[in-house]
C-alpha cells in the first residue's frame, strides 16, 4: 500500500487540474502538451529551413540565369563586335525579366559594366570580380551597391579558353527575406493546424480511453487489476507462466487440464512436471514460437510462447495452449496442398529455363516425377517443334519428352508419333473438349485401349493404372500434350489431382510457347544473317584464307567478316561487330557490310573509309531513332589492306580489338593499333598502323565473342588467344581456325563469333616490272617499247597490242595533265595488272567525246580495252590503273563508236 499511496501522491499534482482526475483525463492533457513542444519546434525548423531554401534558391537562380546568358550563342560574338553595349543591353533587361532575378550585366574582364538591367549602372565597376576574370565562376552573397544580393559572376570564354567577358546576374537579399516572409504564415497556419488535429487526435484517444475504462482514476484500475487471477483461470485457453529459472510461476485451469498437471506444478521445474520431452524443452528454452503443434497424450496441442522480458515484467516466458485435436484430421489435406503449391513454385522456376521447345518439355516431365506422377510423357506437334504455329490436324504428335521412376518402362520413347485417331481415347476427348481428362482405373477404361490394344496390355502388365491427361493450351491455341501416369503402387488419380494437372500444364504451355517463338525468331535471324555474311570468299593469290562462323545460341548478332579484293593485286581484310542481338542487328549488319563494299570500291586507305563508315552509321542511327525510339547505338570495325608486292599491311580500327600475327617462327604478336570509338559515335578522324608481314606469316582477325564472355575475363581470353595460336608454325589457316575453337569455343555462346585466318604471299620479283618515265611526249615509245618486251618475257604477247595502246593512253595522259615524278608498273598476277602514277591528285573522268573534239577519247579507249580500270589516291598523288585477262585473242576487241555523229 505504500507503493499505491507514493504513486498516488506523485500524480496529486495533475488531479488539481479541471478533468484530470481519471486516467483518460491525465492522458489527454500529456498528449496536448507533447504535441505543442513538438509543433512548436517544428515550426522553428521550418521557419530556418525556408530561410535557407530561400538564400539558395537565390544562389541557384542566379547562377543559372548567368551561365545561360553567358553560354548563349551570341555572347561571345556580341562582346567581339564594335558596340558591345549597344548589342547586349536589350539582352540584359530581357534576361533579367524571362530568368526571375533582380539584375544581369554583362562586364569587361577587368569588372567594368558594358550592359546592366539599370541602365544607370553602364560604365560602373563591380566589385570582387578577379576570381571570374581567371575563368572561375563564382557564387556569393555580395555586399555592396547598388544592392545587396546572392550574385555569380560567370566568365564567358573564347575558342582558345581565353576569357573575354564577365557576366553576372543576382537576387537581393530584400526579395530573398521577402520570400522567407510569405512562407512564415503559411508555417504558422500550418503549426497552428497541426495543434488543432493534435488535439483533437488527443480528445478522441481520451474519449476512447474513457469509455474503456468508464471514468475510472488508478487507484479503481489497480483494484480491477488485482481480480485477473479469476478471469485468468476461466479463460477456455492454457497460460503457463515460466520463470527466467525454468520452474513454473503459474498455471491456470485449462492448461493443467491439457496437460494433466500435478496438484504442487507451481515451483517445479518444466522438466519435473512429466511432460513430454519436446514440451518441456521448448518451456525450459525460453524461445517464442508460434502454433507449434505438440502432442500432450492423445490431445494435439498447438503452442505458443513469448517472453515477458520486453513488457517490463520479470524474465521468464508466456506459453498459452490451445486444443487443436479436431484438426487432425485436416492436417494431411493441408500438408497435400501445400507440397502441391510448392510444386507449382518449383514448375514456374525450372520449366521454360532454356527457350528450347524439347528442353521444355523434358523439364515439364521432369518437375512432375516423382511428386506426383510415376511417368509423365510430352507429345508436340511437329511444327512446334520447329518453332512455326501448330496446324489444325492435331491427331498425330511427335512425343517430345519422357521421364519415370524407372527406366524400364513400356511407353513409346521420345522420338515416336503418337497417334490420337480414336475418339474414345483420353487423349482424343480431352483434345476435343480443351480441358484435362481423369481415368482413374485404366484396368476398366475400355475406350483408352481401343488405339492401341497391345500396348494397352503391355503397360497394363507393367503395372500402370491410372491416367490424367491435358492439352497444352496457350492463347487458346493447342500445342501439345502432358500425360501423367500412376502405377500400381501408387494411388489412383482423383479429382483434386485433376485441378492440379490443369494448372501444371498451363504454366508449362506458356514456356512452350515462349520457347517456340524464341525458336522461330532465332532461325529467321539466323538465316537472315547468314545471307548477309560471305558465302564464298573470292579467288586472289595474295592470301590464303579461312574462316569460322557461329551465330549466338540466345540470338544472333551483327559479327560479320570479308575478304574484299582490291587494285595493285591488294587484298582488304574486314571484321565487324553491331552492338545487340536479333534481327536488327543482323539487318544493320548487312547495311554496313554493304558499305564497306561501296566504300573499298573507291580505293579509299583504311583510315578514310571507316571516317566515311562513321558518317553512315551515325546518320543511320538517327533515322532510326526519329522513327523507333532506338538507333544502333555503335559498330566495330578493322579494315586491313594487303599489299603482296610489298609484304605491308595498313590497318585502322574502330573500337575493335587488334589482330593477332603470327609470324613465320611461330611467335605470336599484336600490331600496336591506335584503338578510337565505335563507329556512329563521332571518333574520327582514324589514324593508321602500317605493318611489314613476312612472307608465311599469319593475320588472325576475330570478334569480342571469341575471346570475352561471362566466364572470362579479356585478359585471359587475349592470353588464351596467344597460347593457341603459339607453336607449330607450319599450320595452315584451316588447321589454325580449327585449334583456336578447340581451344577457345565457350560451352555457351552469349555472343557471335567471327573468326578469320589469312596467311600472306608475296609476289615475286620476275613478275613485276617498273619503268620510270621522264615528262617527255618522246618517252611514251621507249617504255611502251620495254613494255612490249616484258610482256614477251613473260608469254603474254599475244595481249602485247592491247596492252602497249592502253599504256600509251594513260602515260600520254600523266605527261600531258600530271606532274612528276611519273612511274610505270606492271605486275602479272591473276590478271595483268598496268598501273601509271603521277604527282597530281587530279583524276580524269570518262566522257564522249563530240565529233568537233580534238581530243577526250584516250579514257574511253581503256575502258573499252581493258577488263577493269579505276584511279586510287596515294600520299604523292594517284595512281590509274588497269586490268587485263592473261589471255585474248590476237585481233584488237570490237571498239563502239568514239563520235556522237553517226555519219563520221
Amino acid at each position: 500500500m505504500r507503493g499505491k499511496s507514493g504513486r498516488l501522491g506523485r500524480s496529486g499534482r495533475w488531479r488539481r487540474l479541471p478533468g484530470a482526475r481519471s486516467a483518460a483525463g491525465q492522458v489527454l492533457l500529456l498528449q496536448v502538451v507533447m504535441a505543442l513542444a513538438l509543433i512548436v519546434a517544428a515550426v522553428t525548423a521550418l521557419s530556418y529551413q525556408a530561410r535557407y531554401d530561400s538564400e539558395r534558391d537565390a544562389r541557384n537562380r542566379s547562377r543559372a540565369a548567368a551561365e545561360s546568358f553567358a553560354d548563349a550563342p551570341g555572347t561571345l560574338a556580341a562582346l567581339r563586335s564594335a558596340d558591345p553595349a549597344k548589342a547586349l543591353q536589350r539582352h540584359t533587361v530581357d534576361a533579367r525579366r524571362g530568368a526571375g532575378v533582380d539584375f544581369v550585366a554583362v562586364l569587361t574582364p577587368e569588372g567594368v559594366r558594358i550592359a546592366d538591367s539599370d541602365p544607370g549602372l553602364v560604365g560602373t565597376r563591380a566589385e570582387d570580380t578577379g576570381q571570374a576574370a581567371r575563368g572561375r565562376a563564382v557564387t556569393e552573397l555580395f555586399e555592396g551597391g547598388p544592392h545587396d544580393a546572392a550574385r555569380t559572376v560567370v566568365p564567358v570564354t573564347d575558342d582558345r579558353g581565353a576569357v573575354v567577358g564577365l557576366v553576372s546576374a543576382g537576387v537581393s537579399v530584400d526579395h530573398v527575406g521577402e520570400a522567407a516572409a510569405r512562407q512564415l504564415p503559411l508555417i504558422l497556419g500550418t503549426g497552428a493546424g497541426a495543434l488543432v488535429l493534435a488535439t483533437a487526435s488527443a480528445a478522441l484517444v481520451s474519449r476512447r480511453l474513457r469509455r474503456q475504462t468508464r471514468g475510472l482514476g488508478p487507484a479503481e484500475m489497480t483494484r480491477m487489476y488485482e481480480h485477473h487471477d479469476a478471469v485468468l483461470h476461466a479463460v477456455r485457453e492454457g497460460v503457463l507462466i515460466v520463470g527466467g529459472d525454468g520452474r513454473l510461476t503459474l498455471a491456470n485451469d485449462e492448461a493443467r487440464r491439457l496437460l494433466d498437471l500435478p496438484a504442487d506444478a507451481e515451483g517445479r521445474h518444466v522438466t519435473d512436471l512429466g511432460l513430454a520431452g519436446d514440451t518441456s524443452e521448448l518451456l525450459a528454452s525460453g524461445r517464442p514460437v508460434t502454433d507449434e503443434v505438440h502432442l500432450a497424450g492423445d490431445r494435439l496441442l498447438a503452442v505458443n510462447t513469448r517472453p515477458t522480458d520486453p513488457y517490463g515484467g520479470p524474465s521468464g516466458t508466456v506459453a498459452t495452449l490451445r486444443d487443436t485435436t479436431e484438426l487432425r484430421a485436416v492436417t494431411g489435406v493441408a500438408a497435400v496442398a501445400r507440397e502441391r503449391l510448392t510444386l507449382l513454385y518449383e514448375a514456374g522456376v525450372r520449366i521454360g529455363t532454356t527457350l528450347d521447345v524439347a528442353r521444355t518439355a523434358q523439364e515439364l516431365s521432369e518437375v512432375a516425377v516423382p511428386r506426383f506422377a510415376d511417368f509423365v510423357t510430352v507429345e508436340l506437334p511437329d511444327p512446334v517443334l520447329r518453332g512455326e504455329e501448330p496446324t489444325e490436324a492435331r491427331t498425330v504428335m511427335r512425343r517430345a519428352a519422357v521421364s519415370g521412376v524407372r527406366d524400364d518402362h513400356p511407353l513409346q520413347p521420345v522420338g515416336d508419333l503418337i497417334r490420337f485417331d480414336v475418339p474414345t481415347t483420353p487423349m482424343a476427348a480431352a483434345l476435343a473438349r480443351g480441358k484435362a481428362v481423369l481415368e482413374a482405373d485404366l484396368t476398366v477404361a475400355h475406350g483408352w485401349r481401343e488405339q492401341d490394344p497391345a500396348g494397352a496390355d503391355v503397360a497394363l502388365a507393367y503395372g500402370i493404372r491410372s491416367l490424367v491427361t491435358v492439352p497444352l493450351q496457350a492463347r487458346g491455341v493447342v500445342l501439345g500434350m502432358a500425360n501423367f501416369w500412376r502405377s500400381a503402387p501408387s494411388g489412383r488419380f482423383d479429382e483434386e489431382d485433376l485441378a492440379f494437372a490443369e494448372e501444371l500444364a498451363a504454366r508449362a504451355a506458356v514456356a512452350v510457347d515462349n520457347a517456340r517463338r524464341y525458336t522461330r525468331e532465332h532461325a529467321m535471324a539466323v538465316t537472315l544473317q547468314r545471307s548477309l555474311l560471305p558465302r564464298v570468299l573470292p579467288e586472289q593469290d595474295a592470301l590464303e584464307t579461312a574462316h569460322r562462323y557461329l551465330p549466338a545460341q540466345a540470338g544472333v548478332g551483327g559479327d560479320w567478316f570479308d575478304v574484299i579484293p582490291l587494285s595493285g593485286a591488294r587484298v582488304a581484310l574486314v571484321v565487324g561487330d553491331v552492338v545487340g542481338h536479333g534481327l536488327h542487328a543482323a539487318a544493320t549488319m548487312g547495311r554496313l557490310r554493304t558499305a564497306v563494299h561501296n566504300f573499298s570500291a573507291l580505293d579509299l586507305p583504311p583510315d578514310e573509309l571507316l571516317g566515311h563508315l562513321d558518317e553512315l552509321v551515325s546518320r543511320i542511327d538517327e533515322e532510326e531513332a526519329e522513327d523507333a525510339g532506338s538507333g544502333i547505338t555503335g559498330a566495330t570495325c578493322l579494315y586491313a589492306i594487303y599489299d603482296p608486292v610489298t609484304g605491308g599491311c595498313c590497318m585502322a580500327s574502330a573500337g575493335h580489338f587488334a589482330p593477332a600475327v603470327v609470324r613465320p617462327d611461330g611467335s605470336v604478336g599484336f600490331p600496336d593499333l591506335p584503338v578510337f570509338p565505335p563507329l556512329g559515335l563521332g571518333g574520327g578522324p582514324f589514324e593508321t598502323c602500317e605493318v611489314f608481314l613476312p612472307e608465311d606469316s599469319r593475320l588472325v582477325l576475330y570478334t569480342d565473342g571469341l575471346i570475352e564472355h561471362r566466364e572470362r575475363d579479356l585478359d585471359a581470353g587475349l592470353r588464351m588467344l596467344r597460347e593457341a595460336l603459339t607453336g607449330a608454325p607450319g599450320r595452315t589457316p584451316e588447321e589454325i581456325c580449327r585449334a583456336v575453337f578447340d581451344a577457345m569455343l565457350p560451352p555457351h555462346r552469349r555472343d557471335d563469333i567471327a573468326l578469320l585466318v589469312a596467311r600472306t604471299r608475296l609476289l615475286p620479283r620476275d613478275r613485276v616490272a617498273e619503268w620510270d618515265v621522264p615528262p617527255d611526249p618522246s618517252a611514251v615509245a621507249p617504255v611502251r617499247a620495254a613494255c612490249g618486251r616484258q610482256l614477251e618475257r613473260w608469254g603474254l604477247g599475244e595481249i602485247g597490242f592491247t596492252t602497249e595502246l592502253v599504256l600509251s593512253e594513260l602515260i600520254t595522259n600523266a605527261i600531258r595533265y600530271g606532274s612528276a615524278p611519273i612511274h610505270v608498273r606492271m605486275l602479272r598476277d591473276r590478271n595483268l595488272i598496268c598501273e601509271v602514277s603521277d604527282a597530281s591528285s587530279t583524276s580524269p573522268h570518262l566522257r564522249r567525246a563530240a565529233t568537233t573534239d580534238e581530243g577526250g577519247r584516250g579514257l574511253f579507249l581503256v575502258s573499252q580495252l581493258a577488263g577493269r580500270w579505276g584511279t586510287r589516291y596515294t600520299p604523292g598523288g594517284k595512281v590509274m590503273w588497269t586490268e587485263q585477262p592473261p589471255t585474248g585473242g590476237a585481233a584488237a576487241p570490237e571498239v563502239p563508236p568514239l563520235f556522237d555523229d553517226p555519219e563520221w
